[in-house]
């Protein structure tokens, strides 16, 4: 491979890591830089790739979380068991559900999160200290389940799904909804390692030197996301949600 494509990648990844570590969506950058460098390789190679790289990334981003914003234990553990199991069972049926028929549903839910946050101003800019009821657990475990299933199977915008889904149900800011979502991303990214590393769809030399650029780049975006707080995240994630959106409807009534 040539020097200049090396370095490429490992731009996208470093960018990739910054954006994932504030709002997430790492795999919008990291994914079509790796589909336009290697053209006729197999999606699951590519997305195993892909996953090699930004888990490292990932708990770096959970690591500086963790250490600097307080969340309940308890929580953490719910979200990333249930992240774990149903993201390796998504990344199992991952040729079972045609992409053409989820990217309209995606689509549509996307939306919706972005008129939402939009309109409510408040959205996310207040956190409420969560009482570890059996209710709150149980959203927590509905939100791992479902959101991981989605990562294993698809992947576009999980980090924008658990921001929101955690805001909405687990009434925490964008800061803490951020945090948790990294819990939630490392272990969908882990499990779904885990079904493709023995089936052989992880391009290892890449993927660690992409992981090593997308870690220094989480580091950057965890400083940024903890210096500039809750505001500074929705700007981004109201960003990153349209151009995922965007990307979406383009798929859709343009390249299908």
């Amino acid at each position: 491979m040539d020097i200049d494509i090396i370095i490429s990648l490992l731009f996208f990844a470093f960018f990739a890591g910054a954006i994932d570590a504030a709002v997430g969506g790492g795999g919008l950058i990291q994914i079509p830089a790796l589909m336009n460098t290697f053209p006729h390789m197999g999606t699951a190679t590519l997305f195993g790739t892909n996953k090699m790289a930004s888990i490292c990334g990932t708990a770096s981003a959970a690591w500086s979380y963790l250490h600097r914003v307080k969340i309940v234990w308890k929580l953490l553990v719910v979200i990333g068991v249930a992240a774990f199991i149903s993201s390796f069972a998504g990344a199992a049926c991952v040729t079972l559900i045609p992409q053409a028929v989820l990217r309209p549903f995606v689509l549509f839910m996307l939306i919706v999160i972005a008129a939402y946050t939009f309109m409510k101003k408040q959205f996310g800019q207040v956190h409420f200290q969560q009482s570890m009821t059996r209710k709150t657990l149980i959203l927590a475990a509905i939100g791992g389940l479902v959101i991981g299933f989605y990562d294993g199977i698809f992947g576009p915008g999980t980090g924008s799904f658990f921001i929101f889904y955690f805001i909405r149900y687990l009434k925490v800011d964008f800061l803490h909804a951020s945090a948790l979502s990294k819990i939630g991303n490392f272990m969908t990214n882990f499990a779904a390692l885990s079904f493709f590393i023995p089936t052989g769809h992880v391009l290892f030399s890449l993927g660690l030197m992409m992981a090593v650029a997308n870690v220094a780049g989480s580091l950057v975006g965890v400083k940024m996301a903890l210096k500039y707080g809750s505001s500074f995240i929705r700007i981004l994630f109201l960003i990153l949600v349209s151009v995922l959106i965007l990307r979406l409807s383009y798929q859709i009534f343009f390249v299908s």
